[in-house]
């Protein structure tokens, strides 16, 4: 059986490799490798507003990676001084592609911003600069560095099937989920009260986590992604054949 096609959102920004400097359209490659770990084919996903559901037609499951701050008008904010300069072209173009996977209910694994954007998109809101709540910045003491720290996570839920109730995490992050978007439930919290996983009970398997699976020891995260997305590719096959 072929593997099944796992979307990856990426960054579009100014990046620098050999003599070159230019805006691209990029990934972690640890995204990538933890896709291809657990038996998927990864297929990088540009942001664009334009050909969603064409893109989500080839895709069996999808990654909504990390990356700068999602614009606070969306959720009707303004921005505070910390927030990152809004990346208008990522923001809508995911906006888009995440709406329209949620409706197809499309296997969805959203890490970092993917998760503060989906709470965004069913309605929540952000905390915008987490050191003003929490008096530190634990969850990101060093640009470009990735903090580790352990979550609790609630007993019954998608996310405890896949880590357990307790686990040590790899994070990056100075925003975090304000106010709850509609139809998602609190999964796992840091030990100072941060909430770091949420998920969708009613969706075959729509989970965010604050944290960054790709990075750390979270590979069951993503050997569930890819177990759904090959039921969803089996699923789509024996419908389009009725």
């Amino acid at each position: 059986m072929s593997r099944p096609v796992i979307g990856i959102t990426t960054y579009a920004q100014d990046a620098r490799w050999g003599v070159w400097q230019l805006p691209a359209a990029l990934i972690p490659l640890d995204y990538v490798d933890a896709v291809e770990r657990a038996g998927g084919r990864p297929v990088l996903i540009p942001p664009s507003e334009a050909g969603v559901d064409e893109t989500l037609d080839m895709l069996d499951g999808i990654v909504f990676s990390g990356g700068a701050d999602v614009d606070p008008a969306l959720y009707g904010a303004d921005a505070h001084p910390e927030t990152d300069t809004p990346q208008a072209r990522r923001d809508r173009g995911e906006l888009a592609l995440l709406t329209a996977a949620l409706e197809r209910d499309l296997p969805t694994l959203a890490v970092c911003r993917g998760v503060q954007l989906l709470n965004v998109v069913r309605g929540g809101d952000l905390v915008q600069h987490l050191p003003e709540t929490l008096g530190s910045n634990v969850h990101k003491q060093t640009p470009g560095t990735f903090v580790e720290h352990a979550v609790e996570v609630k007993d019954g839920t998608r996310l405890a099937s896949m880590v357990g109730t307790r686990s040590d995490v790899t994070s990056h992050h100075h925003q975090g989920l304000g106010r709850l978007g509609d139809g998602l439930v609190k999964t796992a919290w840091a030990e100072d009260g941060t909430l770091e996983g949420v998920e969708d009970p009613s969706k075959r398997f729509t989970v965010g986590v604050q944290w960054h699976p790709e990075a750390g020891q979270d590979e069951a995260l993503f050997d569930t992604l890819v177990a759904e997305a090959s039921a969803y590719r089996a699923e789509r096959a024996e419908r389009s054949t009725a």
